[in-house]
């Protein structure tokens, strides 16, 4: 069962009005069972009809969405992602697909707040967060444009990044058929190593039991970036790419940068680590192994560690580790949990088990959306501090073993400079939506993103595993630089 209400908002007088209410009307032999339809006003937006509906796919389950049309559509339908597992609507970027002529929706998630403890007593929003809003939307939206138009969508598509990258990468593997282009940005789709790997976090800057001391600092992780850059900027403007003055790494990648050598000399107390502070950082840049050496989670690269301190402990009581509910609610249902109890051998494996096949995007067969003609644009900022991009490239080797050739339907861009979703001193601003719109739309396969800089200027963000070399001008515009492949590795004898 499933109700909604529906609502008409207006930038101008000259809104659909007659439409929205005829939709009103209809609504009831929709997905969304029932409806009421009221006038509000509306600013900075073009005259569109607002529908607030709300879905009960599932007993237990009550996922709340909105569904903006405008009046002058283009023809496409545009979902938009969430951020961490907050119930906000993502209303800014609504509005600049909106002002596209897109149809937009996007989803509560099925639930209100931002902490994970939304699913105690509720276990169905689990499955709600993990996939089932999102595709449940899709469907409900693809109808509602229908019967408003009088015709189906051209074409569909999802856009989202951090969760919304998450929820992207979900709906490639479950659901291939909802979406005919994916944006998905530093998609974190691995969840449960994810929130492990913050834990890490939390565990490496601690004493054993001391959760009010922690041993690094904010201006710890300054002098960490600090290294990093001076260390490895010298391959800017060469194999790395970029400029040789630019002020961030565009090949975190190669970097190594050693925390001992920052090791404080006797009598040294500035501008240097303790021989605990090093100790700490060594194993927050290994991150988890297991028994055999394999990698368990994945550790942050070189030049994003001043980001490190907003997801190591919960900034809301720094006493516990981030998403600490995560763990206490949905891993293992337990309100007496204590992170340091937490055994990455033995509660790691049984937190996945219960929680992977519900949340985790890892299925690396992509055949089913490949095969559908889908396309799938990924991207992610080698500065993010809170999804490695070592994720996403693991996924990525997983996904070509398993799916084949992606020339024709996948692509990677691995934004120098970027931090989570945007910010940083790279070129952070580009247009991923109007990328995937022309690769389905006209077959343009996207080997290069125009990236914008704080200054205005411009280079090529370019398709994995491609990067930006300079070869003419000052470099102060997209058209001073190629992307070419970097020149394998010397091989020393």
């Amino acid at each position: 069962m499933s109700f909604a209400s529906l609502a008409l908002a207006l930038a101008t007088p000259a809104a659909p009005e007659a439409a929205c209410a005829a939709l009103s009307r209809q609504i009831a032999d929709s997905r969304t069972e029932w409806a009421e339809a009221r006038v509000i006003a509306g600013r900075h937006l073009p005259a569109h009809c607002r529908v607030i509906g709300t879905l009960q796919p599932v007993q237990g389950s009550r996922i709340g969405y909105e569904l903006w049309l405008p009046r002058s559509w283009s023809g496409r339908l545009q979902m938009l992602g969430n951020g961490g597992y907050a119930s906000a609507l993502p209303e800014a970027a609504m509005a600049e697909g909106l002002a596209r002529g897109s149809a937009v929706v996007a989803t509560d998630t099925g639930h209100e707040g931002d902490d994970p403890d939304f699913a105690r007593g509720r276990p169905q929003t689990i499955a709600d967060w993990g996939w089932r809003a999102v595709h449940e939307t899709a469907l409900a939206a693809k109808q509602l444009v229908a019967r408003f138009y009088g015709r189906a969508a051209a074409h569909s598509y999802f856009n989202g990044c951090s969760t919304g990258g998450h929820q992207a990468m979900m709906e490639a593997q479950r659901f291939p058929r909802d979406f005919d282009g994916i944006v998905a940005g530093a998609p974190g789709s691995n969840r449960v190593r994810l929130n492990a790997a913050f834990l890490w976090q939390y565990l490496s800057n601690h004493r054993a039991g001391d959760d009010q001391a922690p041993i690094l600092d904010g201006q710890d992780l300054k002098l960490l970036a600090a290294q990093s850059f001076a260390l490895c900027r010298g391959a800017n403007g060469k194999a790395a790419g970029g400029l040789p003055g630019d002020r961030w790494l565009n090949d975190p990648l190669q970097c190594r940068p050693d925390p001992a050598a920052l090791l404080c000399r006797p009598g040294q107390t500035v501008g240097c680590l303790s021989a605990e502070k090093v100790a700490a950082v060594a194993r927050m840049r290994a991150g988890v192994r297991d028994a055999r050496g394999a990698q368990v989670t994945f550790p942050w690269l070189p030049g994003s560690e001043a980001g490190w301190s907003a997801y190591w402990a919960d900034p809301r009581q720094p006493s516990q580790p981030m998403r600490v509910n995560f763990w206490r609610v949905w891993a293992f249902d337990d309100p007496a949990w204590n992170w340091w109890r937490f055994s990455y051998a033995r509660d790691l494996p049984a937190a996945m088990r219960r929680l992977s096949p519900v949340i985790d995007a890892t299925d690396a067969d992509l055949r089913a959306y490949r095969a559908r003609g889908g396309r799938l644009l990924v991207y992610h900022g080698l500065a993010d501090p809170v999804v490695s991009p070592l994720d996403t490239l693991t996924y990525r080797r997983a996904m070509l073993a398993r799916t084949g050739a992606a020339a024709d339907w996948y692509r990677l861009f691995l934004v120098p400079g970027m931090g989570h979703c945007g910010g940083g001193d790279g070129p952070n601003r580009f247009d991923a939506q109007a990328a995937i719109e022309r690769w389905v739309e006209q077959g343009q396969a996207p080997a290069r993103l125009t990236g914008t800089l704080a200054d205005g200027t411009t280079r090529p963000i370019c398709a994995y595993p491609a990067r930006a070399l300079h070869r003419s001008g000052d470099g102060t515009k997209e058209s001073d630089f190629i992307c070419a492949a970097p020149p394998p590795p010397r091989i020393r004898r």
